[in-house]
């Protein structure tokens, strides 16, 4: 969208059985954040008549990419034995956010309410090969 090159057609990639995931680029957006990249996502699928869900979304984040990159026998997930670098989320990091976060239902919806309207200020805990970087 940033640089006005297209709307990415995910639905036909997958039909074509391209792997897709999903990161960021400054040099290509306007921010690192895995979350707003996650919101930007879903109305680009929207624009282009496909519904991109929160659980879809996340996975394309993590494992998804791992596997992209031919790593996912090394990190993407918590099995035992993978290296591990995770945030922690708090969906209540602000007042819009933890006032629809108290209308969820499901895990899926709140995943949903982080993805199109959480950003950076919810990362409450950063987690470098299972340490804490930061807090």
């Amino acid at each position: 969208m940033f640089l006005g090159s297209g709307l990415l057609d995910l639905a036909q990639l997958r039909r074509d059985g391209i792997d897709v995931s999903l990161a960021t680029d400054v040099g290509a957006g306007t921010s690192l954040s895995m979350l707003r990249t996650m919101g930007d996502a879903y109305k680009v699928c929207q624009l282009r008549g496909h519904s991109l869900s929160a659980m879809e979304a996340f996975a394309m984040s993590t494992l998804g990419n791992a596997q992209c990159l031919h790593l996912d026998q090394h990190i993407g997930n918590f099995e035992v034995g993978k290296e591990a670098d995770f945030l922690m989320l708090d969906p209540n990091a602000t007042d819009m956010a933890s006032r629809r976060i108290g209308l969820s239902e499901t895990i899926e919806d709140e995943l949903f309410v982080m993805m199109t309207i959480g950003d950076e200020r919810m990362v409450a805990a950063t987690y470098i090969e299972g340490n804490l970087t930061r807090q």
